[in-house]
């Protein structure tokens, strides 16, 4: 076996590159559902869009101590606490949503999507984690937005994992095409991302049955699926600080890991200046059989679960905000 390469790590880690690896809902979505449902309700009840802004704008925004103490009353059962929490928050749903706009859903579609992310968000928040809950928040809100925009825009459903997958292909895919000039080819987006040709022409099939990034979307047909890729040149600062604080939790999680887990995992996913590769191509770098590094990846992976959780943070949260 080659000798172990030693890899520091710092708090610039990649993590955009496990999101199509990692990703685990929990299936609370009747509860959700519900909660959602009495907030449209509320809104389709005001006679204009305009109302409904403007009524949401009445609730308060939440001081950092006045959000430790509401989520801890809601880890107690406090029905008016995560209520109040909510409604306090219904105007980040709402910034949120407005990026996501001409993409295939109308706004208030997109914020009652946004609405479930942040309920989901609300119920799992750990204050004593230190974030901010808008930063955790975020997360949860994006997500469901972008899993909706995905999903309507298909006529066939595809698992949520293989969405992410095809989303780390597309983004590679677009940033290509800057460079270039021109859309790449499957196989220089094979060269480009260390994956097998076939495993690029499996994603673009998955993609609409197309290698097309400009293939309109949506029943209005206004929008394309490179639109649905966030252009990672364009980061807030509120986006920068939730990515540094999830990379930092990701760096200290992969510190808890052996050695030669953690290399593994940085061979795989392309971190700590890896490219991304196969397993076999990891199994021939290290000396080892495929079998024997797909063991290895799978415990990792496991024992990184398990970290974040008892942190009380989802795998989910610390993914690629950007999806």
């Amino acid at each position: 076996m080659n000798q172990q390469a030693h890899i520091e790590f710092g708090n610039n880690v990649n993590i955009h590159a496990l999101s199509a690896n990692l990703s685990a809902f929990d299936d609370e979505q009747l509860e959700q559902q519900f909660q959602n449902s009495l907030l449209r309700e509320r809104r389709q009840e005001l006679d204009t869009d305009h109302l409904y802004y403007q009524q949401i704008g009445q609730y308060p925004l939440l001081s950092a101590s006045e959000e430790i103490d509401y989520a801890q009353r809601v880890q107690q059962g406090d029905a008016k606490a995560r209520q109040h929490m909510i409604e306090c928050n219904l105007r980040l749903v709402v910034k949120l949503a407005k990026r996501y706009m001409n993409r295939g859903l109308p706004l208030l579609d997109l914020i009652d999507e946004g609405n479930i992310g942040l309920i989901r968000a609300v119920e799992k928040f750990d204050p004593e984690r230190g974030f901010r809950f808008s930063t955790y928040a975020t997360w949860w809100i994006r997500e469901n937005i972008e899993r909706a925009i995905m999903n309507q825009s298909r006529a066939v459903r595809l698992p949520v994992h293989l969405i992410k997958e095809m989303n780390v292909y597309l983004r590679t895919a677009k940033e290509m095409s800057k460079s270039l000039g021109a859309e790449p080819s499957a196989e220089e987006l094979s060269a480009k991302m260390g994956k097998p040709v076939a495993d690029v022409h499996r994603m673009l099939q998955l993609n609409g049955k197309t290698s097309s990034l400009d293939l309109p979307i949506g029943e209005r047909q206004s929008a394309t699926m490179a639109d649905l890729i966030e252009d990672e040149n364009h980061i807030s600062t509120e986006d920068r600080i939730q990515e540094n604080e999830l990379n930092g939790s990701l760096a200290a999680a992969i510190e808890t890991l052996e050695p030669r887990q953690r290399e593994i995992l940085a061979r795989r996913f392309g971190l700590f200046g890896y490219e991304p590769t196969t397993l076999k191509e990891i199994g021939k770098a290290m000396g080892v059989t495929r079998e024997s590094i797909r063991q290895a990846q799978v415990k990792a992976l496991n024992k990184l679960r398990t970290v974040f959780e008892q942190q009380g943070i989802s795998m989910d949260m610390v993914l690629s905000a950007t999806a």
